[in-house]
């Protein structure tokens, strides 16, 4: 069992498609559980068709909320956790109370996937990365990009969390990856796992609220994301021995 945070140190790198794309590949050889960690700006729940769902993260984490149970939805193949959209009900929830979340999970799933904000601009925002045992640094094929996900790595290892691999993303000039990727081979713990390229179907599974590789299995980009995927070793762990070290995690104060 193994906890994994996809995070990218800023928006718009496709971190969600990314999340998604990564469980359902996995779940072909793992039971997988996607949890939308982004508990300011969640948008999973669009991109997996649970836009209408009653209960949402956002009513675990609130002091005397719902169970767990009560907000996983099987789809695709998948346990989903969706996130909630309302920023009231992400002030009333208690961002700490995610570690419990993330420990009764680990019972019955062998890969979790934290789908993680944007930035790290907050406890909510970095508290998936503590939480994970590793990190997908999801990135654009860019020299900015990859210092904010160099950020990303920075803060995660002073917790003590690895660095899984990179996911370079939305990829249009081969000669930049080339140019970019060995740069980051350098400065990154992990290796590059795939180079997603930009695509159409990346842009039709959004609008049609349903995972990359379920509306386009065919795609380029969901073959590089089962590529990714494939050099996604799942290191063994004991369930509850994992589940003891989600609930003791140190929550920072501040990132």
């Amino acid at each position: 069992m193994e906890a994994f945070a996809v995070a990218s140190g800023k928006g718009g790198t496709g971190k969600t498609t990314s999340t998604l794309a990564l469980g359902m590949a996995l779940a072909e050889e793992y039971d997988v559980t996607v949890v939308d960690a982004d508990m300011g700006m969640a948008n999973l729940l669009f991109h997996a068709g649970l836009e209408d769902v009653e209960t949402t993260l956002h009513d675990v984490l609130v002091a005397g909320g719902a169970p767990v149970e009560a907000a996983v939805y099987e789809r695709h193949g998948m346990s989903v956790v969706p996130c909630g959209t309302s920023l009231a009900d992400f002030a009333a929830a208690d961002p700490t109370r995610l570690r419990e979340v993330v420990a009764t999970l680990a019972a019955d799933t062998d890969v979790i996937l934290l789908d993680s904000a944007a930035t790290l601009s907050s406890r909510a925002a970095v508290l998936p990365i503590v939480l994970a045992d590793r990190v997908v640094v999801v990135l654009e094929p860019t020299i900015p990009a990859l210092s904010d996900g160099l950020k990303v790595q920075e803060y995660a290892s002073s917790y003590d969390t690895d660095t899984a691999g990179i996911v370079f993303n939305k990829v249009r000039d081969g000669d930049a990856i080339e140019r970019i990727a060995p740069k980051a081979e350098r400065y990154f713990d992990g290796s590059t796992l795939a180079s997603v390229p930009a695509s159409d179907a990346v842009r039709g599974a959004r609008r049609a609220g349903r995972p990359l590789i379920a509306h386009a299995p065919e795609s380029r980009a969901a073959a590089a994301y089962r590529e990714a995927a494939g050099a996604l070793t799942v290191r063994d762990g004991d369930s509850g021995t994992v589940a003891d070290r989600f609930r003791s995690a140190v929550v920072p104060e501040s990132p």
